[in-house]
């Protein structure tokens, strides 16, 4: 465990940065497996497990949220289509990607842990429901953040209009809610209860969101964003474990610290997320350069600079004190300006550290509720792309 923790570390702090301003962080690379699962005959770890993780999910949910989504009325029907990639605009066929399945896969992966093949089995329509329900909050945040590119193309509502985009989130969550409604399963019941309950944080953390947005660069503390972000991003990741593990026949234990490491990998991911926001490559990240420091977004790096008592941290809050014009000539000029300043206020450094801290930790909850190692592989290896991807 200690070795995994440790290389854990390395990838959060080094492997993710490619080193210069503006760059982004390094994709993954090949290596092999330590700690947990390192000598149960689980062989290498090539870079390749979590994207067939990844895949295996799409092939065993993507069925069951196309026939969801397929039961909506016409007009959310299209929309919800166009969002998940699978239809054009108009209405044709399309090959688009409908996400990278994180959260159904981290479901039918801790379900696996502790229950095995079967429990994964039963597990796949509570795997979609939280795959609808993180659609819900997509469409309701690019609403809100007012962004305009999602997953490569426009997002839905600069297609079809602010009402219907909201009406068609709304109508996701709706479908989460009755998959498990409708699934004869033992656990569904306390399933639908605790996504319900998620569903109220994640709206409790988005409120807390935009609010911080309306306040000045020095009102906005570290503690406050942190906790925000857990109950934005690490609340969906730890009920989808949880919901993995309660499909198992789990107990109430292995349930908590199943959501505990959820949580934590969950403030990894959205740490490293911030970081892609501000240096990512919009060819692979589907976003414009900069897009985050453009709306003077105060994410976690930003908000880390901004208290960081530092010549640049002055500078960073001047910038975000006034907002961004883009010129007509098109130079980014400021939003590098911003991205340095950033960084040398210690935002990026961190930032890549904090996610190397809240892997450590996700890692230790994981051992509490998976205590055999070659059990815990799937989780092991998609908290492990959660901090090395570069998009």
């Amino acid at each position: 465990m200690a070795e995994f923790m440790t290389e854990t570390k390395q990838h959060a702090t080094g492997e993710t940065r490619s080193g210069g301003p503006g760059e982004e962080p390094a994709p993954p690379g090949p290596r092999e497996r330590r700690g947990p699962g390192a000598d149960a005959g689980t062989g290498p770890l090539d870079g390749q497990e979590a994207p067939a993780l990844l895949e295996r999910t799409r092939s065993l949910v993507d069925p069951e949220l196309r026939a969801a989504v397929e039961s909506l009325p016409g007009p959310m029907r299209r929309i919800a289509l166009y969002h998940f990639g699978w239809q054009q605009a108009d209405g044709t066929p399309a090959a688009g990607s409908a996400g990278k399945a994180i959260r159904p896969a981290l479901v039918l992966a801790a379900a696996t842990a502790l229950g095995g093949p079967g429990a994964r089995a039963a597990a796949v329509r509570a795997a979609a429901a939280v795959e609808l329900i993180h659609n819900f909050t997509l469409l309701h945040d690019d609403v809100m953040d007012r962004d305009t590119t999602r997953r490569h193309r426009p997002t839905a509502w600069t297609v079809f209009g602010v009402p219907d985009a909201i009406l068609a989130g709304n109508a996701l969550q709706a479908l989460a809610l009755r998959l498990l409604a409708e699934d004869p399963h033992p656990a569904s019941g306390p399933a639908a209860a605790r996504l319900a309950d998620c569903v109220v944080e994640l709206c409790a953390g988005q409120h807390t969101d935009t609010a911080m947005e309306q306040r000045a660069p020095d009102e906005v503390t570290l503690d406050e964003v942190l906790a925000m972000a857990e109950a934005k991003t690490g609340a969906l990741l730890g009920c989808a474990c949880a919901l993995g593990a309660l499909y198992a026949g789990a107990g109430e234990e292995e349930v908590a610290a199943l959501d505990a490491f959820g949580r934590q990998a969950g403030l990894a991911f959205q740490l490293i997320d911030d970081v892609i926001g501000i240096w990512g490559d919009p060819r692979r990240t589907g976003k414009p350069a900069g897009a985050d420091l453009a709306v003077r977004k105060k994410s976690l790096p930003v908000v880390a600079a901004l208290v960081s008592g530092t010549p640049a941290a002055a500078e960073l809050a001047e910038l975000y004190g006034k907002p961004y014009v883009a010129t007509e000539s098109g130079d980014d000029g400021e939003l590098a300006r911003t991205a340095l300043a950033v960084e040398q206020a210690g935002g990026r450094d961190w930032a890549q550290a904090e996610a190397a801290d809240r892997m450590g930790r996700a890692m230790q909850e994981l051992a509490r509720a998976v205590p055999a190692p070659d059990s815990a592989g799937g989780l092991l290896a998609l908290a492990e792309f959660v901090t090395r991807r570069s998009s």
